[in-house]
């Protein structure tokens, strides 16, 4: 191989690797854009539970008085930005721990609604199966609760029973 091609293929492989580089660099930011927007879906409580500098926190507000799309659009650059001179991995692990307790949470609140329209819908065999599962409710105020929401359903007025029902699957449930 002569000394020019060898030049002309070590120069090839150099722009190879800038461009593997540039588009690597820029699948990160995106990365980072998107672990921003994720930050940005909280409200200020659940931000106040994640460890965030005070600068990520006051883009992170900027962010929820911004009105149009395109300036959000940009401020998420500028919020990742912040974000890769941080630790982002603590963030998404925090983030990520943060998201699967809501998630269980929330599967926990779907298992209980599915318990009472069992109860409500199904009668006494929804009961038995449900008291054999929770040996701790008390029966007799359990069954009195399925029979308010019962009738309840049955004159088409508002679910109010229905809710003290839930209330009560709660409560027995330590939710």
């Amino acid at each position: 191989m002569s000394e020019s091609e060898n030049f002309e293929n070590s120069h090839l492989q150099d722009q190879d690797d800038e461009l593997l580089s540039k588009t690597e660099l820029k699948r990160q930011m995106h990365a980072l854009q998107d672990l921003g927007l994720r930050l940005t879906k909280l409200n200020k409580d659940q931000l106040a539970k994640l460890d965030l500098s005070d600068r990520l926190h006051s883009a992170i507000e900027e962010f929820h008085r911004i009105k149009s799309n395109g300036a959000q659009k940009r401020h998420l650059q500028y919020v990742g930005k912040i974000i890769r001179t941080e630790d982002s991995d603590k963030i998404e692990h925090d983030l990520g721990l943060y998201e699967a307790g809501q998630q269980a949470h929330t599967q926990t609140f779907h298992k209980l609604e599915r318990w009472r329209d069992r109860l409500i819908n199904e009668g006494n065999s929804a009961l038995q199966e449900y008291i054999q599962e929770h040996s701790n409710a008390d029966v007799q105020h359990l069954r009195q609760l399925v029979r308010n929401a019962q009738k309840e359903l049955k004159l088409d007025k508002p679910p109010a029973a229905a809710r003290k029902l839930f209330k009560y699957l709660r409560e027995i449930a330590g939710a």
